[in-house]
């Protein structure tokens, strides 16, 4: 069985500035953070959506439109989401490494809209991901309910034995630990890189763990 290496995407492999962000959104809305948090950002908006609330990119933006009380451009909302990226190369060298020994996919607590556009938010990774590129969303479930994690493993036959997991926040961390998957909490791209190799070197003689072909 293949090695399954599966990581978040904001603040591991990219810097992500939420003020940023909220920053072009209010630039975008005339709506200040307290509104926006109010109208979307919270539990029954933007979370929800990360938990598979809406089913596809149109139905997230035509809820978060009706949200903020106003129409909203989608390539705009793109835009400002991207401006809030800063790629973090040493990172992606890490994942690159971790393809070389089994099978990396991304999970990132994220609606549909970020998944229908993570090519366009996140173009380094389509090399190294290929159709490997997942927002929670896609698995009806947000980090760090355990219910994502096995729905993950789930979809690529995994035992979690067999899968790594890293991610920023420890409460996610913590969520994939509670079903046997080895998590690296986040701390620098050099520690991930070491994590994972670690990770590798002490499935080598577990039964059934292969590494990439």
């Amino acid at each position: 069985m293949t090695l399954l290496f599966i990581f978040d995407m904001d603040d591991v492999l990219y810097d992500y500035d939420w003020r940023v962000r909220m920053a072009g959104m209010t630039e975008l809305t005339g709506l200040s953070l307290e509104q926006l948090r109010e109208r979307w950002w919270h539990d029954r908006g933007e979370w929800a959506a990360e938990a598979g609330e809406y089913a596809t990119a149109d139905e997230y933006l035509s809820a978060f439109v009706d949200a903020v009380g106003m129409p909203i451009d989608e390539a705009e909302w793109v835009r400002v989401r991207g401006d809030a990226m800063t790629v973090w190369p040493e990172s992606l060298a890490a994942v690159r490494r971790a393809s070389e020994l089994g099978q990396v996919t991304l999970l990132t607590n994220n609606g549909p809209l970020v998944h229908k556009h993570l090519a366009t938010l996140a173009p380094e990774l389509v090399e190294l991901f290929g159709d490997h590129l997942f927002t929670s969303s896609s698995y009806g479930a947000r980090k760090p309910n355990p219910v994502v994690f096995q729905r993950v493993l789930d979809a690529y036959g995994v035992q979690p034995e067999h899968a790594f997991f890293a991610d920023d926040l420890r409460v996610n961390v913590e969520g994939a630990e509670s079903l046997g998957i080895t998590a690296y909490h986040f701390g620098t791209p050099a520690g991930l890189l070491a994590a994972i190799e670690e990770f590798a070197a002490s499935r080598q003689d577990t039964p059934g763990a292969t590494g990439a072909s």
